[in-house]
């Protein structure tokens, strides 16, 4: 979530030795004659990118056992967890982002993908983990960019193309982990650490902090004034509308949401000749959760579409999305629950729509900022000066003021600005 917040440059881990990931290729391959012949170990981002991680690229030669005449190559990322920063480990601690991902990666996953084998509509929707290490909180990947994968411009957001490519995956992952729970006794139910949840308040400085924010842009603009209250006095309520939202929907169809799907969460495949996207995989599983496939939609819509695709066609993107997710259900021979019809889904999607406002108000113009002053992970979490001023910079941004403009109108009318 926080890929334009400015980090210090992240040293390679001292670990990550030739050993090391000889161990790591020799796990992956089943070989334990192995041999690496040249590692090459570079930081992955430069300064001022941050994936709630630090990323490392590998680059190495090898031989395999069973052909010892073949030089072989392989471009890695390893990720591992931000060590140096206590506020982010004291913050973070109560999401366990790291075991959750790797979990994810190591046992849930895979059996997803090999779920979507069973239909007519099998592709890839992640990329694989290498190798996971639990002591070390570090997963290996192959390095995506090797095969041309990219990530697209957070601030020009993202057009239709992209966007039915994202939806057909994530409505595939969505409809797989659903089956997934029913056959595993409801296994992935135990993921209930979305960005809300009941076991911390973390966040609240972000998005309480975020929200006050502004709503003292709004207070300053006549046509925005009198949501600026309304914001005012929901405040106090936030996280816990926030927690209900996230709580799964009774006698219907949950799934292991994304729980963070934006532009940077996602790495597209761009077609050489035409410049059109041809393929995305998903990305970055650490705020993974158990709910309803509708947030996942509304945090995807308010925070990574173009306008007016936001404003004018998410009816259209939500028939989209459905016919995929309730195809891939019925072809899975999904029983738990009824597989609800589109306007059963319309209906769940307004049922949480709290999240798109929190998306377009609050995250979005952190995701699409171009300032970097004061932009790092402490002004984002606390609510001191500093904090505030980074926030109120925010709604500075001439492309936020107009989309809350466009909508905080419609928020109002169905009733989200206000206190139940």
């Amino acid at each position: 979530i926080f890929l334009n917040l400015h980090y210090k440059m992240a040293a390679a881990p001292e670990w990550l030795t030739h050993d090391y990931i000889e161990r790591a290729l020799s796990s992956y391959y089943k070989d334990s004659n192995l041999c690496v012949l040249k590692l090459e170990v570079n930081p992955a981002l430069g300064p001022g990118e941050n994936y709630g991680g630090v990323l490392t690229r590998a680059r190495v030669q090898f031989k395999l056992s069973q052909k010892p005449e073949e030089t072989l190559k392989q471009n890695l990322i390893v990720k591992t967890a931000i060590e140096d920063d206590e506020l982010t480990k004291e913050l973070m601690e109560p999401y366990d982002i790291f075991n959750r991902e790797m979990t994810l990666y190591e046992e849930v996953l895979p059996k997803l993908t090999e779920l979507l084998k069973e239909t007519d509509a099998f592709e890839p929707l992640f990329p694989t983990a290498v190798f996971v290490d639990r002591e070390r909180s570090a997963i290996i990947f192959e390095d995506l960019s090797v095969a041309n994968y990219v990530m697209a411009d957070r601030v020009k957001r993202l057009d239709k193309e992209h966007v039915h490519l994202i939806l057909r995956k994530l409505a595939k992952m969505h409809a797989t982990s659903a089956v997934f729970n029913e056959h595993n006794s409801g296994q992935l139910e135990s993921y209930d650490r979305g960005f809300f949840n009941r076991y911390t308040n973390a966040y609240s400085g972000y998005f309480v902090g975020g929200l006050l924010a502004a709503a003292r842009w709004m207070s300053q603009e006549p046509e925005c004034a009198p949501y600026a209250q309304k914001l005012f006095e929901l405040a106090p309520h936030y996280m816990d509308i926030g927690r209900e939202c996230f709580a799964p929907v009774s006698d219907s169809v949950n799934v292991l949401a994304h729980g963070d799907v934006w532009t940077n969460n996602v790495m597209v495949k761009y077609d050489a000749a035409t410049g059109r996207p041809e393929d995305i995989l998903l990305i970055d599983f650490q705020y993974s959760f158990w709910g309803s496939p509708t947030i996942d939609l509304h945090h995807f819509f308010n925070t990574s579409l173009r306008e007016p695709l936001r404003r004018e066609e998410q009816g259209d993107l939500f028939n989209f999305y459905h016919s995929i997710f309730t195809n891939t259900l019925r072809q899975l021979q999904y029983k738990a629950h009824p597989i609800p019809s589109l306007h059963e889904f319309q209906m769940q999607a307004e049922q949480k729509r709290f999240f798109a406002m929190h998306s377009a108000v609050v995250v979005q113009p952190v995701m699409i900022s171009e300032d970097a002053t004061d932009a790092c992970f402490n002004a984002l979490m606390n609510d001191d000066e500093r904090g505030i001023r980074f926030k109120n910079r925010l709604y500075t941004n001439p492309i936020v003021q107009q989309n809350l403009k466009a909508l905080m109108p419609m928020f109002d009318r169905k009733g989200l600005l206000e206190v139940n």
